[in-house]
Order: structure tokens, then C-alpha cells, then sequence
């Protein structure tokens, strides 16, 4: 197997995420919470590294992403961009920490000083002050909608979204008024793929797809699902990509570099990955 390069002379951003829409072509993103495994990924080339409220689970030994700090965030945010040299860094906010406008502020500036390129918040039409907001005063935003793991008291589980009519009408409404508000990127998690191609197709900021089919413009997962260290039930939308057959060297890297381009090429996800 042939690593691409370890410093890359394209370091990708939000228009290059744009440009990947306009193109047709995939990108790649993965949870990342250390400098080590955000090094490997640099060379594996990972368009975007998600600094996730995920590593309340797969790092803390949570049962959930509620009790994760700003502070937590902060700290792995720092760490990833030490040694980061390609991605784009996208970081949570976690769990009540924009629950107010002057929160989402003085939240949001804390992991942008740490590094982020991009601040991920949780929600749907009630966010657009917040968005609107953030965007004037220079952080972009990544809207994540469907199973939202920060609401999952609300859903009473990790349950799929917008399976019904009403469902899917009011995740695009939603999706159309944070838009309009200045949303840079919509994430969607556990929702039917046509309905994740409707958002993909309908609106210009790019989509990133978790368990939402292969229609999406970039796909995301927590790398301690794609290698195999489950701390949970495994996800139907999940794949083991270092026990994959493409990944011919059987290590980490080869798992993120099999992660990419499997990405990049569209043969993930599979409809054995989707809903």
C-alpha cells in the first residue's frame, strides 16, 4: 500500500469543502481526540477531523456525551491541532453549553482559540439566532440534525429520524431556516438516505452523512467504531476498517486510508450501512 504524503501542500477549508459539493466529489471525516492518531491521519489525508463530544464514551468511559465540559473540548482540540497538517478541525459544543446566546459565544470563541475551524452544535430551527450570530462575528457553524446524541433523553434512545412524512418535512424546514441563517455545514445522523439526498441535493453547504446513505457530500465516523473498539452496541451504520479486506497492511493507517478513499469512491457506505 502507498501512504499519501505525510505533509500535505492542501491543507482543506471550508471552500474547499464547497468546491468538493460543486465537483461531485466525497469527502472523508473522522472523530479524533489526540495528537498521535491526528498524525496518522494527516497522512492518511482525512478531509475533516471531528473533535466529538464522543469522547464523553470512548475516551471518559461515559455512558453518554452529557457530562463532556467545554474544557474537555478545549483540551482535545488542542491536542489534535498540534498535530494536525491537513484537515479541517471541527469541534463539538457540548451538552447545554450554548443554551443561551451569550454561552454560544463565549463557548464557541473558547474552542476557536483552541484551534477549530469549525464549531458543531446540536439542534434545529431554534438554533438560527445562535447561527446567524456566530457567523457575523467570523466562526462557522456545522449543524447537526436527526439523532441528535445530546438529545437522546428527548428521543427516549438512539432512534432513527424523519421516518415519517411530518418527520422529514420539518428536518427540512429546519435544515432551509438554518441555512438561510448562515449554517456552513449540515451534519445528519440516522436518517432515511433519500431524505439525506433531498437535504444533499436541495441546499449548497456541504452534508455530512452518519448512518444516511451514500448521497451525502462527505461521510463521518468515530474512529473507535471504523477500528473495531466498541464501548457500545454496534451501529448498523458502522464498518471495521481495520479488519477490512481492502485494508492490505491490517494497521491503523491502512484503516484510515481504506476509510478515505472507500469514502471517496462511494463504496461506503453500503445499503447494509444505511437506513
Amino acid at each position: 500500500m502507498t501512504y499519501l504524503s505525510e505533509k500535505s501542500n492542501n491543507p482543506i477549508t471550508l471552500s474547499t469543502l464547497v468546491k468538493y459539493k460543486k465537483t461531485g466529489e466525497k469527502f472523508s471525516c473522522l472523530t479524533c481526540y489526540d495528537s498521535s492518531f491526528a498524525h496518522l491521519m494527516a497522512i492518511a489525508e482525512i478531509d475533516v477531523i471531528l473533535i466529538g463530544d464522543s469522547l464523553g464514551m470512548v475516551v471518559q468511559g461515559q455512558t453518554s456525551t452529557l457530562p463532556v465540559s467545554v474544557a474537555d473540548m478545549v483540551y482535545h482540540t488542542q491536542n489534535v491541532v498540534r498535530a494536525n497538517s491537513h484537515a479541517l478541525i471541527m469541534t463539538d459544543l457540548p451538552f447545554m453549553s450554548y443554551a443561551t446566546l451569550a454561552d454560544a459565544v463565549a463557548n464557541a470563541r473558547a474552542v476557536m482559540q483552541a484551534g477549530a475551524n469549525v464549531v458543531k452544535i446540536e439542534g434545529g430551527g431554534e438554533l438560527a439566532e445562535i447561527v446567524s450570530t456566530l457567523a457575523k462575528n467570523g466562526v462557522p457553524t456545522c449543524v447537526h440534525l436527526g439523532l441528535t446524541p445530546q438529545s437522546v433523553n428527548v428521543f427516549g434512545g438512539y432512534k432513527v429520524q424523519g421516518k415519517t412524512d411530518a418527520q422529514a418535512e420539518q428536518l427540512l424546514n429546519d435544515c432551509e431556516t438554518l441555512v438561510n441563517a448562515g449554517a456552513s455545514i449540515i451534519l445528519l445522523e440516522c436518517v432515511p438516505a433519500e431524505l439525506a439526498k433531498k437535504v444533499t441535493e436541495k441546499f449548497a453547504v456541504p452534508v455530512i452523512g452518519i448512518g444516511a446513505g451514500v448521497d451525502t457530500d462527505g461521510q463521518v465516523l468515530v474512529m473507535h467504531d471504523m477500528l473495531g473498539v466498541y464501548t457500545k452496541k454496534v451501529a448498523k451504520f458502522v464498518k471495521d476498517f481495520l479488519k477490512d479486506s481492502g485494508n492490505e497492511t491490517g494497521d491503523i493507517l491502512g484503516a484510515f486510508v481504506n476509510y478515505h478513499n472507500a469514502v471517496k469512491n462511494k463504496s461506503f457506505p453500503s445499503v447494509e450501512h444505511s437506513f
